[in-house]
């Protein structure tokens, strides 16, 4: 594989207020729609020899609104399963776990079960793995969390130092490789004005 292009999703309304958005299939708001078609000259500069997109309605509309007319879709990409805490925020959840931090502390305990960064990091690794096979580029079409993971296991550092990477609705991203070694070419990077 020469480069992998990661876009994140438009916005949606749970991520325009900060909602943790796992597994609840929430569409992309007006602006959402208008980043999404903003990626079209982001992907125009050379195919893609593989695109791989969440099942997410978020994410196939960002596939389909940003030119990508071929792609296939990877269970492996859905976002981080939040359990108890979705559809929450941070600041509420803090209400009753004052310190919490996702990369740190994880889900809730008890109560409907989620996921750890471990295992969202097993995910992404199984898509790294399919990408590196690959002869050209590779585009995936994804969410905030999920692709921070991805980018850190990547770089061959654990799931929860995804912490060290955030990411935008609406932006792309560029791993590749310097002398055989991975890296980050570019990150977190909008397109337009959007």
């Amino acid at each position: 594989m020469d480069e992998m292009v990661l876009l994140r999703h438009g916005e949606t309304e749970w991520s325009r207020t900060g909602r943790h958005t796992g597994r609840t299939d929430v569409p992309l708001t007006p602006r959402g729609e208008e980043q999404a078609k903003a990626l079209i000259p982001v992907l125009g500069e050379s195919p893609s020899e593989l695109v791989v997109v969440s099942p997410a309605r978020r994410a196939t509309r960002t596939a389909d609104l940003a030119g990508l007319s071929s792609y296939e879709v990877d269970p492996d990409l859905w976002e981080w399963d939040y359990g108890g805490y979705e559809g929450i925020t941070t600041p509420d959840i803090r209400k009753d776990r004052p310190s919490w931090y996702l990369w740190r502390d994880g889900v809730p305990p008890g109560g409907t079960p989620g996921e750890s960064a471990a295992e969202v990091g097993a995910r992404a690794d199984r898509v790294i793995e399919r990408c590196r096979r690959v002869h050209g580029r590779v585009a995936v079409v994804a969410h905030g969390h999920l692709l921070r993971v991805l980018t850190a296991r990547w770089l061959r550092l654990p799931p929860a130092d995804g912490r060290l990477f955030k990411l935008d609705t609406g932006t792309y991203s560029r791993l590749a490789f310097e002398h055989g070694e991975p890296v980050i070419r570019t990150w977190n990077a909008p397109v337009g004005g959007v």
